[in-house]
């Protein structure tokens, strides 16, 4: 027998009296045998024999059964006859079952655990799983523009349909691009499983090409992060990656996959269960504490409801409307708490905080209990600490223990999840006399009411928010942040069929295009309208492409006011009028002190139609309905549609930096 020392394959012959004449080669790594010159019809006899005397030559385990495939005699496969050829079973391994690269487990523990869409771009390091992703059907795989936009998808995704999104990048950029969605999930409670390559084993703390310590960059703002080491723990780990990100307060997990590690074999076996020492969420209610709350709602004059978005991440919208008809309490919710209870409810107030509705924070510094469910009480909510519902005593539903009592000391704390803690509360609670207290509420939304003043004929916030909630009597709307985010939040009719979704604990620019892409796959079946600003579009305006190539007629509604709205009417309010970057046809002309300055860019009419999607320009009140029912017409393509808006508006009410929920500035 000769060896040839550059490739391994060891050369001799087989005797066996089916297989005369024939020879093989046994490589030493793949533990293969080609068969050369092997006579016409040659079966599982010759197969046999020709074992039988590799094994004597080469001292291979006699319990090894072997076939003929691609003309190579291989180990560890069962004969079988089916359809008249021969069929295989793996029985590799000590358990007898064969064993699997982890990049094979993680395609079938995304099964597992139900995925049906990923988010992905490829790399250098996860072209291995991108190449088991494309060999199966069943996982739906999304290539955006960017991994920005990418996590932001994967995000409405997630919040859209109460499943986990999941994302998958490669290292180094790939991976810092993630940085700014999980913040932003982060955030607002977004349950998200995100994949990064990581290069092999041997290179990380190297400098090697496309290294990043990814997992160290995002301990802050991830609710758990973890670099794979072992294959042996990839299924464990994935297991847990799965179960943090849904359980408890819902956040974003980061699993960072080695090169070397994925392409391992080991066990296929994925865990059915998950023990994590020390991670026990809690969302049983405390029955003595939430006695002692209703029993100090019970007793309140003037109570009050604040509801906040751990409302809607529980989906505890139908309990909570239940408890309010029972209790006759009114509600004022936070932004991300829009829609706990339809706007439209007779006993919903409107939202509070900076922008709140005057009626809204009056009835929160006046009332004597405040009885807020799934909220941080942050200082957009808040205004002044000190002057924070001076008047009441405060009880506090929130399944984050950390929440609780971080900003706002409160009376009664209740850790659970809100949904729990409602359908628990429907129990004790009573029916209270609110009459005289909804009558002070009433007359302070006559006093102010939320209504933006018209200026001659130009086209208003208000009127395309309004034009939203006639043409469409369900839907999903999402957001950029800005000033047409608070537009929203102020004017948008949300009910049962409608749902609002956007940044809000971190406010992200960028997020309102491919959040409505995010939903749009989700929810092929609703319409999703974006609404954004001409700032916020331009961030992740390359998401048309992904837009188009997967056929989503998304709406995307861009208020153009020429400005980065929200920063400039902070420069109009209390900066003099110094419009210092905010002019967004701001350049070398406006510098040279041009009188005239140059044309909008881009024209976003005609960059939507160069991606392949419609656009339409809307100046006019008169025209905000035609347009939109034409872009609801739309089947298979996006329609953008630009409004044309006075950068002289303004979002009142306001209240003051650093004032309290009193000192509002308003204009209506």
């Amino acid at each position: 027998m000769q060896r040839d020392s550059e490739v391994r394959w060891y050369h001799g012959f087989i005797r066996p009296k089916h297989m005369l004449g024939a020879s093989f080669l046994f490589h030493r790594e793949l533990r293969s045998y080609e068969i050369k010159n092997a006579p016409h019809g040659s079966h599982c006899g010759g197969v046999e024999a020709a074992a039988e005397a590799a094994r004597r030559r080469r001292r291979i385990l006699p319990n090894r059964i072997f076939y003929i495939a691609d003309g190579y005699v291989r180990q560890s496969r069962c004969l079988t006859r089916k359809h008249g050829g021969v069929g295989e079973r793996n029985v590799e391994g000590g358990n007898g079952m064969r064993k699997i690269s982890g990049n094979k487990l993680l395609v079938k523990a995304l099964k597992e655990e139900g995925v049906d869409t990923l988010f992905g771009y490829p790399g250098a390091c996860t072209i291995d799983i991108s190449d088991e992703l494309y060999k199966q059907g069943d996982i739906k795989v999304i290539l955006p523009r960017h991994e920005q936009a990418l996590v932001h998808e994967a995000d409405a995704y997630a919040r859209s349909t109460g499943k986990v999104g999941v994302c998958l990048v490669t290292s180094g950029p790939g991976a810092t691009n993630l940085v700014t969605g999980l913040a932003t999930a982060n955030y607002d409670s977004v349950p998200l499983v995100c994949f990064t390559g990581q290069v092999a084993r041997h290179l990380i703390g190297n400098d090697a090409f496309q290294e990043v310590d990814i997992v160290g960059i995002t301990r802050s703002i991830t609710k758990y992060g973890v670099t794979v080491h072992r294959r042996e723990e990839l299924g464990r780990i994935i297991k847990e990656a799965f179960y943090i990100a849904r359980s408890g307060k819902p956040g974003p997990v980061l699993v960072d996959l080695p090169k070397d590690v994925m392409g391992e074999l080991g066990s296929p076996e994925y865990p059915k269960e998950v023990n994590i020492r020390g991670y026990k969420p809690n969302t049983n209610v405390h029955i003595g504490q939430l006695k002692r709350a209703v029993k100090l709602l019970n007793h309140a004059k003037k109570p009050l409801f604040l509801a906040g978005g751990g409302v809607n991440i529980a989906g505890a919208n139908e309990a909570f409307t239940k408890l309010v008809e029972k209790t006759k309490i009114p509600v004022v919710t936070t932004v991300m708490g829009r829609g706990a209870i339809p706007t439209n409810h007779p006993y919903y107030v409107a939202n509070l905080g900076m922008h709140g509705a005057y009626a809204a924070n009056m009835a929160v510094e006046e009332c004597d209990v405040l009885f807020s469910i799934g909220t941080r009480f942050n200082d957009r909510i808040t205004g002044k600490l000190h002057a924070f519902a001076p008047n009441a005593k405060i009880v506090h539903i929130d399944i984050d223990t950390a929440s609780i009592s971080k900003n706002i000391h409160v009376d009664v704390p209740i850790v659970a999840d809100a949904k729990e803690a409602i359908e628990k509360m429907l129990e004790y609670a009573e029916e209270k006399d609110t009459i005289e207290w909804m009558q002070a509420i009433i007359g302070w939304s006559k006093e102010h009411p939320l209504q933006m003043k018209r200026k001659g004929n130009n086209l208003l916030p208000q009127d395309i928010i309004e034009g939203i909630n006639c043409v469409f009597e369900e839907g999903i709307l999402v957001t950029d942040v800005g000033q047409h985010q608070m537009f929203a939040a102020q004017y948008s009719e949300i009910t049962e069929k409608k749902r609002l979704f956007m940044s809000g604990g971190l406010g992200t620019m960028g997020y309102g295009f491919p959040g409505g892409i995010g939903a749009k796959i989700g929810n092929p079946d609703k319409p999703v309208i974006v609404i954004s600003g001409d700032g916020g579009m331009q961030m992740n305006i390359q998401e048309f492409a992904t837009a188009v190539l997967e056929e989503l007629p998304i709406i995307v509604c861009v208020l153009n006011n020429t400005y980065l709205g929200m920063v400039r009417q902070w420069q109009k309010l209390f900066y003099g009028k110094r419009y210092a970057m905010t002019n967004l046809l701001a350049g070398a002309a406006l510098r040279r002190g041009d009188e005239e300055l140059p044309k909008y860019t881009p024209d976003f009419v005609k960059l939507a139609e160069s991606y392949g999607a419609k656009g339409i320009r809307v100046k006019k009140k008169e025209d905000v309905e035609t347009a939109l029912r034409a872009a609801a017409a739309e089947t298979k393509v996006p329609t953008l549609i630009e409004f044309l808006i006075d950068p002289e508006e303004v979002v009142y009410p306001m209240v003051k930096p650093n004032g309290t929920l009193q000192e509002m500035l308003m204009d209506c």
